[in-house]
């Protein structure tokens, strides 16, 4: 089990990481993570849903995700309050401290989960969440420590240099934890190294005489890990590309599925600029995606604080694009009906008034992975939806794609407002192609599933460089 020092510190990719090195070395592997939050979620083959980083690291251990490889998901929807999956299913919405009362009853599925991956491959490689040595919430934990004891997973805890006192990181959590927790630890990793890895010899050997622990290696910063799909806003570039198309896109408050736009960052012809809050839509921009989000109507409220709903209507009179993503494609229409309070407070919230259409939130969630063909350009799509909420409208007669003969999203009769429930669409290199064509881009080589696998496969030399896996792996029990 890697676990971290602190959130944001290198989990997701060391596990994806060691994922492809175990793959590569002949072991059947798959990742796990008892407890994550983060509104980037994945849709399973099983038709459930969990952390975009598993189902990354899924695919470096050359499987399907799999709702077992993330049994407990929470998708925040407020300052205070997350909706909670469990094994790919909605199972409550709870405020912080509710959640703190809930946890004992979630880790009989987390083991349940943990158990039938263990029965079916040689070696699961485990992900905390935030740290173990976040000790004020150490009971019920089912997270970083409680589970490594109820499942006996030896521990390697990562600290991460390039914060600064990674010294104080590693001997600071040896002195928080109890015994028989610091007992679950096997050794230690340094990420994020810059610079001569000798010049931190003394610093490495001291933490091994202070804590006690083996260590298992310095490994440098990966600069490539800019080319993997991000799970955590906080790893969103401000702009990427010096293309001519130029793409901008606002950041919401409660973004969500953010890696829909990675493939857009990596295009030859694209600029793609994350407009945050405070910062006007650019008037040079070409198209504007609105994302989805964890809770439309708060971040249309959040989108019109920002003065970004002028922007874009000052856009579409200039004859500028607009497309919106699933919470998005919602925020275009007329209106956003909430009759059971499911985004926030029951109640309605004008839409942009793009496209003619209205949604109401209903309890059911659609979750599924989708073949489609896109409407204007007949391109073939693949993508995924994973939304509350009926659509309805004048607008539907004239749809983004067809899936399986019926109609999917809608497009403005000048096809310049586009709106769809699906994610994932710009990681299909014939969608991409097509609709940056149409947009007046050249067309592109880029093969974004290839590339995306031969960073695994460079992550995967980095730690074989680096560091001692063959005694990590070695550790495993």
């Amino acid at each position: 089990m890697i676990q971290g020092t602190g959130s944001n510190v290198g989990k997701s990719l060391l596990v994806a990481g060691l994922c492809r090195v175990a793959r590569r070395r002949g072991l059947s592997v798959a990742p796990f993570k008892p407890q994550n939050m983060s509104n980037n979620a994945a849709v399973t083959a099983d038709g459930g849903e969990i952390g975009r980083a598993q189902a990354l690291q899924a695919l470096a251990c050359g499987r399907a995700a799999h709702t077992d490889m993330n049994p407990v998901l929470l998708k925040p929807e407020s300052d205070t309050g997350s909706q909670v999956i469990v094994q790919g299913r909605r199972f409550a919405t709870v405020k912080a401290r509710e959640y703190a009362r809930l946890k004992p009853q979630l880790l009989a599925p987390v083991l349940e989960s943990f158990n039938r991956l263990r029965r079916s491959v040689d070696i699961v490689i485990v992900e905390g969440a935030g740290s173990p040595a976040e000790v004020n919430l150490r009971v019920g934990d089912i997270a970083n420590m409680g589970f490594a004891r109820a499942a006996d997973v030896p521990v390697i805890l990562v600290g991460d240099i390039d914060r600064g006192g990674v010294i104080a990181q590693i001997v600071g959590t040896k002195a928080v934890l109890e015994p028989e927790d610091a007992a679950q630890i096997a050794g230690f990793l340094i990420n994020r190294f810059r610079g001569d890895p000798s010049l931190f010899d003394d610093g490495y050997a001291l933490i091994e005489r202070r804590a006690g622990w083996r260590g298992f290696g310095v490994i440098p910063h990966f600069a490539d890990a800019a080319l993997l799909p991000a799970e955590d806003a906080l790893d969103l570039r401000r702009a990427a590309g010096s293309g001519a198309l130029r793409i901008a896109v606002p950041v919401l408050s409660r973004i969500a599925n953010f890696d829909d736009l990675d493939p857009l960052a990596q295009e030859p012809g694209v600029t793609l600029s994350m407009i945050g809050a405070g910062y006007a839509i650019p008037g040079d921009t070409d198209l504007v995606i609105l994302p989805g989000t964890k809770s439309t109507r708060a971040d249309l409220a959040w989108l019109r604080a920002q003065g970004w709903d002028i922007d874009i209507a000052a856009h579409v009179r200039r004859g500028g694009h607009v497309l919106g993503v699933c919470g998005g494609y919602q925020m275009l229409g007329r209106a956003i009906h909430d009759p059971l309070g499911l985004d926030g407070a029951a109640g309605d919230t004008p839409g942009l008034g793009l496209l003619d259409l209205v949604t109401v939130m209903r309890p059911e969630k659609r979750l599924s992975r989708v073949e489609a063909i896109h409407a204007a350009s007949g391109a073939p799509m693949s993508g995924y939806e994973i939304h509350i909420g009926e659509t309805t409208g004048a607008a539907l007669d004239r749809p983004f794609a067809h899936v399986a003969g019926a109609s999917e999203g809608a497009v403005s009769a000048n096809g310049r407002i586009m709106g769809s429930y699906l994610h994932g669409m710009f990681a299909d290199d014939r969608f991409r192609n097509a609709f940056l064509r149409q947009l007046g881009a050249a067309p592109s080589a880029l093969n974004y599933g290839e590339r995306v696998d031969a960073v695994l496969d460079g992550l995967a030399d980095h730690l074989e460089a680096h560091c001692d896996v063959t005694g990590m792996l070695a550790a495993a029990r």
